[in-house]
């Protein structure tokens, strides 16, 4: 009897033993990449095992390449740095869904699906509601890269479904047709040449994502996106733009900003359309790959792959864990006199030796009392000896532990209101790595920091708030630039900024410097409580190196904090046809921001009329610490008018955008102005009352347009050096 029929004969024995069918699957073995090798799949071969699972994963030296039409598999699943090509030819079917990175242990991985002209991908062919998930539940950047051909599935495609799980889809060529389309938060589509067709009208959603960026054009453009309905294909919604040559690298391999769980690693890449060759640079630091310094440079090479960390090849004594590498790939192409084509700064990250990721997290706030600790393991760690207590020196300098083989603590029932701290050390076989200290604080406790802890880019004129906790009766404030200082200050200690009542939550610690970092600490008392009293968590932040004239954190859908009652427009007049804030709550923009929670929308109508919004200044003094460039940044879209746009101080002096089209630009871009064109106009910049942004000509009034441009993050700057 062959092997194939004592298999079935033995499946059909458990079956009628047990109840019920067990199967196995198709896995990718690789020792070829000829899909149709049995020897390449086990522990079943999918061509002779209609209706399996087809499971592709990085194994053997090889990854599949199919040119021909495959059996229909129950499902097509990539994950764990699994690729697949379809060239010219080829049509691997999935009876059901098609998947990448359906992997859910947790341990992170890319994948890649890609489909040359002349392939296909059909997923649903038994399954009318079957769907496509790329970017499923496994952490990683997870891709198909369309170079022309098909991908069909009749149901819904999803990018990014869980944290972490990118998916992207690279339309460089041929077709997707799909029955609908949700893109998460780390899903994106950029189209170069291909065409993406949705059943339905379903133009609505397709342009919220183009203004999200979600989807994008040759690499980042809004305007090339086209959306139409039931043009080209009835009933259908079609997404094109047109080809358009590109010049830099794309599709990194590691994907950007992953971490790797080994000392070593094959950097690849997609080339640009003119590359001969490429530079490579990699280092560990960003500005100095960016700049291309010295020592980041790993020559110039015509392959589009580089091993690293392994003796002979760049970082030969291994990738360091604990560090952030970073690379650059620039497209070199001697008879073309825009060469070399700078590329993007990549990244990828080796885990540390020490215990990470804590959970809670450091700093935590309002933790239940029965919480269970838990962090992920040091990279190669074998045991874990945790150090739990309440006071941040003891635990700091505890060397009795009892190692553990879990990456979970339970410190037993805690106290309301109390601050913890915890440290976690790994051991890896040989050495003991030990971890940093980290705290937080159980329900009832002192917290709700404003700035929030670790806050950055803060105002150097900001006041200090909390929220007390449940047994306060006063608060004990501590506040300095000696991080260790703050920690253990008492009220002998200079730290001591002085003690107030319950009801007076905050403290001004007046005019901070630039770019510093302050350490805060508030303690709370109650003298008739014998726990009295209660150390906070040690807060920090770090102010700003420039000076805030706007950032549109502050306002709400209440009297008198609107953005409208702030910003004075046009309503009511005939003559200005600036109107600030949309028509219902929330005023303030919340989705379409550049920094922050919220922005400024701004809608500009110009028929025989002008428009102009306009602040009144609290800040004043334009030449504190020798602040010499005003900055704000601007979104709009390609449908708008095409408006002048300019920025006017004291009602008067006023400078226009150099480009005539800049309400028409679809991504947030910084317009930057040396405070000297307005000088030039008469104005005293020591004295500056009032800030406006207007569209057209207040003195030349003209049949126009109208549109929204969106603003946000105003702000002074030193010139640069």
């Amino acid at each position: 009897m062959c092997r194939r029929l004592i298999r079935l004969a033995l499946l059909l024995v458990v079956s009628g033993v047990m109840g019920s069918t067990t199967f196995a699957d198709c896995n990718w073995e690789g020792a070829t990449s000829d899909w149709f090798d049995a020897s390449n799949w086990s522990p079943d071969y999918p061509e002779e095992s209609p209706g399996l699972p087809i499971l592709i994963r990085q194994a053997g030296n090889f990854d599949p390449v199919v040119d021909r039409t495959t059996t229909g598999g129950q499902r097509v699943d990539i994950s764990n740095n699994g690729h697949l090509t379809i060239n010219s030819g080829g049509n691997v079917q999935s009876n059901n869904w098609y998947f990448q990175g359906r992997d859910s242990s947790g341990t992170p991985g890319d994948s890649l699906l890609t489909i040359n002209e002349g392939g296909k991908l059909t997923a649903g062919v038994d399954n009318p509601v079957a769907e496509a998930r790329v970017g499923y539940h496994q952490p990683g950047m997870h891709v198909i890269q369309m170079n022309g051909g098909e991908f069909s599935v009749p149901n819904t495609l999803t990018l990014s479904v869980d944290p972490g799980c990118k998916g992207h889809i690279q339309l460089d060529g041929g077709m997707m047709s799909v029955g609908g389309l949700i893109i998460g938060a780390e899903g994106t589509i950029d189209i170069n040449g291909g065409t993406l067709v949705i059943d339905g009208n379903v133009t609505a959603e397709i342009t919220g994502y183009v203004s999200e960026g979600k989807i994008t054009a040759n690499n980042g453009s809004l305007s090339d996106v086209r959306v139409e309905y039931d043009v080209l294909y009835p009933g259908k919604t079609t997404i094109s733009a047109p080809w358009r040559a590109r010049t830099a690298t794309f599709n990194p391999d590691p994907s950007d900003g992953v971490m790797l769980e080994d000392t070593w690693t094959n950097l690849s890449w997609s080339p640009g359309d003119f590359a001969v060759s490429h530079d490579v640079y990699l280092g560990d630091n960003f500005d100095d790959v960016n700049d291309g310094a010295e020592g980041t440079f790993q020559g110039n090479q015509s392959t589009t792959s580089l091993l690293v960390g392994f003796p002979g090849f760049p970082f030969p004594d291994g990738l360091v864990p604990g560090t952030t590498y970073y690379w650059r790939i620039d497209e070199v192409n001697d008879t073309e006199p825009n060469s070399p084509w700078k590329g993007n700064v990549w990244s990828f990250m080796i885990p540390p030796k020490t215990a990470y990721e804590p959970d809670p997290a450091d700093g935590a706030e309002s933790i239940e009392t029965d919480v269970e600790l838990s962090w992920t393991a040091g990279f190669g760690s074998k045991l874990h000896t945790v150090y739990f207590g309440e006071n941040f020196d003891d635990v700091n300098n505890d060397t009795d532990g009892i190692p553990q083989g879990i990456t979970t603590f339970t410190p037993g029932p805690l106290k309301l209101a109390k601050t913890y701290y915890w440290r976690v050390d790994e051991f890896d076989a040989i050495d003991t790595y030990k971890g940093d200290v980290w705290s937080f604080t159980t329900q009832g406790a002192v917290g709700n920091p404003n700035p929030s802890n670790g806050a950055v880019d803060v105002e150097q004129t900001s006041v200090l708030t909390w929220t007390p906790g449940v047994y306060a009766a006063s608060h004990q404030v501590y506040f300095g630039t000696d991080k260790d200082a703050v920690r253990n200050a008492d009220t002998s200690s200079p730290e001591y900024k002085g003690t107030g009542n319950l009801g007076f939550e905050s403290y001004e610690p007046g005019k901070l410097q630039w770019y510093s970092t302050y350490y805060w600490r508030i303690d709370e008392v109650n003298n008739v409580n014998p726990d009295s009293p209660w150390t906070g968590s040690l807060w920090n932040f770090t102010t700003a190196d420039f000076i805030v004239i706007e950032d549109f954190e502050d306002y709400n859908d209440y009297p008198p904090d609107e953005i409208f009652n702030t910003w004075v427009d046009g309503y009511g007049t005939t003559t200005n046809g600036a109107l600030i804030a949309h028509d219902d709550p929330p005023f303030a923009e919340t989705t379409v921001v550049h920094g922050g929670g919220q922005s400024m929308a701004y809608r500009y109508d110009n028929n025989l009329k002008y428009s102009e919004a306009t602040l009144t200044l609290t800040q004043r003094n334009w030449t504190e610490e020798d602040v010499g460039i005003l900055s704000l940044w601007f979104r709009g879209d390609a449908s708008n008018a095409a408006e002048r746009m300019y920025v006017a101080l004291n009602g008067s002096a006023v400078v226009y955008h150099d480009n005539p089209n800049a309400a028409q630009i679809a991504i947030w871009t910084e317009w930057t102005i040396d405070l000297q064109e307005f000088a030039a106009q008469g104005v005293n910049l020591a004295n500056v009352n009032t800030f406006a942004i207007g569209f057209g000509d207040k003195n030349n009034l003209q049949a126009g347009g109208s549109g929204m441009v969106f603003f946000d993050d105003i702000r002074l700057y030193r010139p640069a050096p």
